[in-house]
């Protein structure tokens, strides 16, 4: 205990008669050491600290053997001689002195030494003083900071854990805080056991490490003689400060765990709102015993604990609660359609990363249609709880029955807004609907503020299909009765038709353009079976994250099998919609040419045009055309258009300049066969068309 901050000393001329009355103030001796002679002088302040009478000091430093153990004077003498040959001009040094009575006491000089002018050592002129005191009081600052220390890494165990729990969403995540190297490593055990309260007995939920398991006890009874049990019987912890009281108190657990090595143990409750939902324990390999603070703050660590776990049951029954009303919401099961291949996916949002899931209101569904036809829907009910998943499925559920009332596409998704809105759930929903022909693959598509699809050819590219859109679903209220317009498109033999929401699609500070680019690219890249896409989309949203819930629907057209049957394509049009008037006859001229009829195209349209405009302008209502394949004897081509008047058609005289009148001698000219039906309150014009046998059927 060397120390080399001594101060130089100056001594009265009479010292030691007349010691320095500063240093017997503060209760120090001086001596004066000459190296020379070998004669050390002390003054009596110095006796009194040696414990010597003065008659018992004859000023020789060997005398001083009597005070001094031998192993304190050979330190002593280290110190001082490698001063001197340092050419160090002070030293200092702890050492102890053995008292009269036996006792040892600490004591602390300082020397100061005098070189002449060639740095020869002569003369050491010093103090000594009783370092006893100071020494103890040092001790127990030192005792007292380690303590302290000591308290805050504790307090920063409970603090990190308590930190760490806060992320946790689930149980499992519980148990995984505490685990891992932040959580059981940090609290020093080497063992953890956890269980909860199930039906009046403890199920145990965690154990570790590996091998730590004792047979028996995956299952215990609260009333059982095991700590856990007590813990929570009791709703106090249990503390077992040594591996006898362990044997004593639960024999036949320490008997499992006796290759740990355990010295002590701490069973602590579970504890919320004063109802036990489960016990911890720590079992430790080095320590014995556990002070007051450090029960305090573990029990602190328990109630930590206790509101995490308390907190992820809750979570985890939502989210089953969650979950279940989604599937419930969802379709059971897609039925088959002949002529397609199916796959569709639905992925819960993600929220706060990869813990947990949320419900949301994103939904598919496959409406089986007359005629061959099929119904493909995806939507999104704006919302992400079970509000939204409660409207969806009601939503789902109209769609469903409005197409299978054999209602064209546009007056489908037009119905379905004003449900909506009439459900006052102040809630919106984007969704498309595409009505397919696979058949002749052709699709009217109707979309209410949904994401445009996406078509992958069979050379593997893959486009985004513009459709015309409306406005999304519910918004009646505020924009009257909503107008959807329909595009038409053909799906290829091998072509693949994708639906999805924007979660697959929208990403953070992303355009929703590059997202859509972004999904094109990625469907062009992957499987051609649907269900291997499918499942490559799904993993591609989950490994991106995101805050939205993802629907997904594909439908690959097949080679039809056998015969191809009859199909069957409807149209809404409405007064002062040219645009509606326009699609209807791209409509007819795509469907025609699908289905090998394409030599009686304008024939068709022409007759079609002349059926649709005489409703819009005689009757002052809306036109309803259907257009229809028929098989038998012979191939036909079916046009019908339904109006709400039961006025009939009749023949008109022309002038010669006229242009108007020759309506029906139009119809009779290029059709095979015309009529007209009566449609409860309206009527029906129809109009058939003979075609030639189709050479290449597929």
């Amino acid at each position: 205990m060397a120390d080399r901050g001594a101060s130089p000393l100056s001594l009265p001329d009479d010292w030691p008669d007349h010691p320095d009355p500063i240093l017997a103030l503060n209760r120090m001796g001086g001596f004066d050491w000459d190296l020379d002679a070998g004669v050390m002088q002390m003054d009596a302040q110095a006796h009194e600290i040696f414990d010597l009478r003065p008659d018992e000091y004859d000023d020789h430093p060997e005398t001083l053997g009597s005070r001094v153990p031998p192993g304190e004077a050979r330190r002593l003498d280290t110190v001082v001689s490698q001063a001197l040959k340092a050419g160090s001009e002070n030293y200092g040094a702890y050492f102890r002195v053995r008292c009269r009575d036996g006792s040892l006491r600490w004591t602390h000089t300082q020397g100061y030494i005098r070189r002449d002018e060639s740095g020869r050592p002569r003369r050491i002129i010093g103090i000594v003083r009783d370092a006893t005191q100071e020494l103890r009081d040092t001790e127990a600052r030192r005792d007292q900071a380690l303590q302290e220390d000591n308290r805050r890494r504790q307090t920063n165990v409970v603090q990190l854990t308590t930190a760490a729990l806060a992320h946790a969403r689930t149980v499992q995540d519980v148990i995984d805080v505490l685990k891992d190297t932040h959580g059981l490593t940090h609290l020093g055990a080497t063992s953890l056991v956890m269980g909860l309260v199930e039906a009046g007995r403890i199920r145990l939920i965690a154990e570790g490490p590996a091998g730590s398991f004792v047979p028996g006890t995956d299952v215990t009874g609260i009333d059982e003689p095991y700590p856990m049990s007590e813990a929570v019987r009791t709703l106090s912890p249990r503390f077992i400060e040594s591996p006898e009281e362990f044997a004593e108190r639960y024999p036949g657990l320490w008997q499992g765990i006796t290759g740990l090595d355990i010295t002590s143990a701490a069973y602590l409750p579970l504890i919320v709102q004063a109802c036990p939902i489960g016990a911890m324990g720590l079992l430790y390999s080095d320590r014995r015993g556990f002070t007051a603070e450090e029960r305090n703050i573990l029990v602190a660590l328990g109630s930590s604990i206790s509101q995490s776990l308390q907190r992820a049951m809750f979570y985890e029954q939502e989210t089953d609660l969650a979950q279940g009303l989604q599937q419930a919401m969802l379709p059971r099961t897609i039925p088959s359609v002949p002529g397609a291949d199916l796959a569709v996916r639905y992925r819960a949002a993600t929220i706060g990363g990869s813990f947990g899931r949320d419900i949301g209101g994103d939904w598919y569904d496959l409406i089986p249609l007359p005629g061959g036809r099929v119904g493909a829907v995806i939507g999104d009910v704006q919302g992400h709880d079970t509000h939204a998943a409660a409207v969806m499925g009601q939503l789902r559920i109209v769609l469903r029955a409005y197409a299978a009332e054999g209602h064209p596409p546009a007056t489908v998704m037009a119905r379905a807004s004003v449900f909506l809105d009439e459900l006052d759930t102040d809630r919106s929903a984007t969704c498309l609907y595409a009505e397919a022909d696979l058949s002749t693959g052709v699709l009217q598509v109707v979309r209410a503020g949904h994401l445009d699809p996406l078509v992958r050819r069979t050379d593997g590219s893959c486009r985004r299909v513009p459709v015309p859109g409306g406005l999304p679903l519910g918004l009646s209220a505020e924009f009257g009765r909503l107008d959807y317009p329909v595009g038409t498109m053909e799906l290829d033999t091998g072509d693949t038709l994708l639906l999805c929401t924007d979660g697959l699609v929208e990403r953070p500070g992303a355009d929703l353009d590059d997202g859509m680019e972004s999904l094109s690219a990625l469907v062009a890249a992957g499987p051609d079976d649907v269900h291997g896409l499918a499942d490559r989309l799904i993993d591609a949203a989950g490994e991106r994250g995101g805050g939205d819930d993802v629907a997904l629907l594909l439908l690959r057209r097949r080679a039809p099998d056998g015969a191809r049957p009859g199909g069957r394509l409807k149209q809404l049009v409405t007064p002062g919609d040219p645009e509606a008037l326009a699609e209807t006859r791209r409509m007819i001229r795509t469907a025609v040419g699908a289905w090998g009829a394409g030599e009686r195209a304008d024939e068709i349209e022409l007759v079609a045009d002349e059926m649709i405009t005489n409703v819009l302008m005689h009757t002052e209502g809306s036109a309803v055309v259907t257009l229809r394949a028929l098989t038998g004897s012979e191939r036909r081509v079916r046009v019908e258009v339904e109006d709400s008047s039961s006025a009939l058609p009749r023949r008109r005289e022309a002038g010669e300049s006229g242009v108007s009148g020759r309506g029906l001698l139009l119809i009779e000219t290029l059709t095979d066969v015309w009529g007209v039906e009566a449609r409860g309150g309206g009527k029906c014009v129809w109009s058939e068309f003979v075609v030639a046998e189709d050479p290449d059927p597929a």
